[in-house]
């Protein structure tokens, strides 16, 4: 499998470290709504990956291509595919959270 340069699998450590030290930071959760109504990483955006035209639709109205996305789903797998998709759609920054909400030890909140 193809994984472009700018796209990071980030361990949890990683990940948690990054997102509180930049600036532009935009935290997407791809799962579906019940999975999301479940908890969340506090700030996240629900993108559903399942929903079609709409992911279609809101990914690419994104207006910033430049800012640091990080993206999250149950296990890590619909996440990545997600990261995949934004990179081929002109994002610079994307990352991927490794083993998804699964095996996330941060906060989580109910949204």
């Amino acid at each position: 499998q193809f994984y472009p340069t700018n796209s990071m699998d980030l361990s949890q450590k990683q990940w948690t470290e990054q997102v509180a030290n930049q600036e532009d930071v935009i935290i997407i959760d791809v799962r579906t709504p019940a999975e999301w109504s479940e908890g969340i990483i506090p700030n996240a955006l629900l993108i559903d990956i399942y929903s079609g035209q709409h992911f279609v639709d809101t990914i690419n109205g994104l207006q910033d291509k430049d800012a640091n996305y990080y993206v999250y789903c149950r296990s890590g797998v619909r996440s990545h595919q997600t990261c995949n998709y934004m990179m081929q759609q002109g994002f610079s920054n994307v990352f991927n959270l490794e083993g998804g909400i699964m095996q996330y030890n941060g906060e989580l909140v109910q949204p």
